[in-house]
């Protein structure tokens, strides 16, 4: 197979939660600890920071990758999902993972990926972790895919682990409360192995302060401790806790590893994420004149942030390309945007994509008003069309609507 027909195997085969939903998530980690073994545990040859978190673990992801590079260090990057092609998903110090590594990989492998019904996840760690592991990579930045506890990436034994925060989402895996999601993510935290928490709550922070006593680990809250703010290329407003929790690690790993990273490696590193990582679809500017703005954006928490920052903006109309996927809960979403905005509905085109008129129908019971269009294209072609240069252009509401537009 060539890597086109790799990758749509690989898409196709096997369930892949974002297109397929609930069906793709498992229950145990025995899949891919056989995995594991079966490549002669490369994770235990990596050096790791472990991220979890509802909102901003992509983000603070690779910050911490970016701040590790910028301090001269080969720096492996594991995140997900991609927005345009699957190699995004696995990096060194910025470079995608090669198209024949990714080929030869499952070519070598697929008879047992077959044999042993794994998901498009727990080979897609398998592969990372043996990348990271041939090319030798002096530290790992591994971002988990869904909760923690029971994600794949959860076999690693990190130098630190990190949980960005908890909101309501993915509730049909993880719980409906704040305390089950926290309980989830808490999951990565591992007997005396240090965590940072970047944003808690008063029903979070006893989640968390409970595991790590049962893991004797340190715990360290980075909204306490951190009142430094260095600026970053990466402008939302809700990169300020990421930005916290990334200082906080880096404390952690000056005084309690072999890893050195100077302040100044940390203000270039937040300040050049987007040159040394390839980050895409964060308060991403599309344009000016009118202003373009792109956000991967999806829950409640997440959206609650990046509607705030659109209202700071000026402009005469504001002009939402707004499409999302079939399981979201949009009675929650859809109250926090605005009446006054023009809609452009729209569905992501991936199995779980909410159709654009059911989107339509949801949103005018909130007074969300626009058309539907077959695509995100159509729907924000016609955006742009509609708008004069003093407007203002949103296009989000789910990471797959993003990842349609033209980016680079």
């Amino acid at each position: 197979m060539n890597y086109q027909e790799t990758t749509n195997w690989m898409f196709n085969q096997l369930p892949m939660y974002q297109h397929q939903g609930a069906s793709a998530y498992k229950e145990d980690l025995s899949n891919v600890i056989l995995l594991a073994n079966h490549l002669d545990n490369p994770q235990q040859k990596l050096q790791c920071i472990h991220v979890a978190g509802t909102n901003g673990k992509g983000s603070t992801s690779h910050m911490l990758a970016s701040v590790l590079q910028e301090a001269g260090y080969k720096v492996g990057l594991y995140t997900s999902p991609h927005l345009k092609d699957f190699r995004e998903r696995i990096k060194i110090n910025g470079i995608e993972i090669s198209e024949s590594f990714v080929v030869e990989f499952i070519a070598e492998h697929k008879s047992f990926f077959e044999a042993n019904d794994l998901s498009f996840f727990e080979m897609t760690v398998g592969l990372a972790f043996d990348y990271f592991a041939k090319e030798k990579v002096d530290i790992a930045i591994i971002e988990v895919g869904l909760g923690g506890r029971l994600d794949a990436t959860n076999i690693i034994t990190p130098l630190v682990s990190v949980i960005t925060n908890i909101g309501i989402d993915h509730v049909q895996f993880l719980g409906n409360t704040l305390e089950s999601i926290a309980k989830e993510k808490a999951g990565i935290i591992k007997p005396e192995i240090p965590v940072v928490i970047g944003e808690y709550t008063a029903e979070t922070q006893p989640v968390f302060l409970a595991k790590a006593k049962e893991n004797n680990a340190e715990i360290y809250f980075a909204s306490d401790l951190i009142t430094e703010i260095y600026l970053s290329d990466l402008i939302g407003d809700y990169q300020e806790y990421n930005k916290k929790t990334v200082v906080q690690t880096f404390r952690i790993l000056n005084d309690q590893t072999s890893f050195k990273v100077s302040l100044e490696n940390i203000k270039s590193g937040l300040l050049n994420v987007v040159k040394n990582t390839g980050l895409l679809g964060r308060w991403q500017q599309l344009g000016d004149n009118p202003k373009i703005i792109c956000d991967t954006a999806h829950n409640k928490n997440g959206l609650e942030i990046v509607l705030k920052q659109i209202q700071k903006e000026s402009f005469e109309n504001l002009h939402i390309v707004l499409g999302v996927v079939n399981d979201k809960e949009l009675s929650e979403v859809l109250p926090l945007f605005p009446k006054n905005a023009t809609y452009y509905f729209c569905k992501p085109n991936i199995p779980r994509g909410l159709d654009a008129s059911n989107l339509q129908e949801k949103a005018f019971s909130f007074f969300l008003k626009g058309e539907t269009y077959n695509s995100v294209i159509e729907a924000y072609a016609e955006a742009k069309n509609n708008a004069t240069k003093k407007d203002f252009i949103y296009i989000g509401g789910s990471t797959f609507v993003v990842a349609e537009l033209p980016l680079k």
